[in-house]
């Protein structure tokens, strides 16, 4: 059985959001087009609270993209993104979501980042996202979204540590940064996933 998990397609992430990816939006009619290849269609929602401590807003003197270390994990400080209940971390309205069966929210504890839609940076929360694909007998997964470097990337990574069979759809994807992709999806292929 095989799914598809479709992350992070909200407006913070499209052009014109906070934390845009270059022609996000391209990708969303090939994800439209692909659900019906699966059994199983499941989203993934970044879903801060705006006090989040991933936003460089929280930290005074500092700017959108600086490193700084969050409670012993390195952390990307973002401009604010996806805050709870606002515009931009609504699901694009262009995407298709007649076949979404279940949405994983993440990212809601203001104190750890949460890029996998399977756990958060720390790995100290489970979003139950791997026990409700076990549930459905799924063995195969594939997934799609925004940003490909990020969210797409570790979530891809912990669905193989779970033991699905992982795959990154690479046209349903588009990255921040094309050359940090390029980096991770060695990583990836390196630790049994596969470009299709």
């Amino acid at each position: 059985m095989k799914a598809l998990i479709i992350v992070d397609v909200q407006y913070d992430f499209l052009p014109g959001g906070s934390l845009e990816v270059p022609r996000g939006d391209e990708i969303i009619p090939i994800i439209n087009n692909i659900q019906k290849d699966y059994d199983l269609v499941v989203a993934t929602q970044d879903w801060h609270p705006a006090n989040h401590l991933s936003f460089a807003s929280q930290h005074e003197g500092k700017l959108p993209f600086e490193q700084i270390d969050l409670d012993g994990l390195d952390q990307i400080l973002w401009p604010d993104h996806c805050i709870q209940e606002s515009y931009g971390s609504e699901i694009s309205e262009e995407l298709n979501t007649s076949r979404i069966e279940a949405i994983f929210r993440k990212g809601m504890d203001p104190n750890i980042d949460s890029y996998s839609g399977f756990y958060d940076n720390g790995k100290r929360k489970d979003t139950g996202l791997s026990g409700y694909l076990k549930a459905r007998k799924i063995d195969e997964v594939h997934v799609c979204g925004l940003a490909a470097d990020f969210c797409v990337y570790f979530t891809a990574m912990d669905s193989i540590a779970e033991g699905f069979k992982t795959s990154i759809i690479s046209k349903a994807t588009k990255a921040i940064d094309k050359g940090e992709f390029m980096e991770k999806k060695n990583t990836f292929i390196q630790a049994g996933g596969t470009l299709i």
